[in-house]
């Protein structure tokens, strides 16, 4: 019997970010789960085809000052992610990841997920723009979708 969908997603996320690896990047782990609900419940959203999970996203709101600090190199993914204060207004939305099963790509499943999620935190914060810190050309793609299709400002982080 093949491998179950959450754990193709499990190798595409090691495979594309390996996050475990890299002391800076964001490593998922329940703990992180737990917090980014708080930070808000929209910060990881799936997409479950019946099989299991086909489509995984990570939006994390923050402030504008931790995002601008993200940018010029001056804190990591991670340290963005521990620093991001709660219960306060957001202005920026980081793009963490999207992941979708490769027979499933280019069908708008993440586009789709993703603008929902974006939705809805939009709704109880002041958002002005997205980052994002694209590690394929898919996700670059993908990331530039996503401001276009929600009028916000999109920024990269270079390197």
């Amino acid at each position: 019997m093949g491998k179950s969908n959450f754990e193709r997603m499990l190798e595409l996320a090691e495979e594309v970010f390996a996050s475990k690896n890299d002391p800076n990047q964001l490593d998922v782990n329940e703990e992180v789960m737990e917090q980014l609900q708080r930070i808000h419940p929209e910060s990881i959203a799936e997409f479950d085809n019946g099989h299991g999970p086909i489509c995984w996203i990570i939006q994390i709101p923050t402030t504008r000052q931790l995002m601008e600090q993200f940018l010029a190199n001056e804190i990591s993914e991670k340290q963005l992610f521990e620093l991001t204060p709660l219960n306060v207004p957001y202005q920026a939305v980081y793009l963490c990841s999207g992941m979708v099963l490769e027979e499933f790509r280019r069908k708008g499943i993440a586009k789709k997920l993703a603008f929902d999620a974006l939705s809805k935190i939009r709704e109880s914060h002041p958002i002005e723009s997205l980052f994002v810190w694209a590690f394929t050309q898919d996700g670059d793609i993908a990331s530039e979708s996503l401001a276009k299709l929600s009028g916000l400002s999109l920024f990269k982080k270079v390197g």
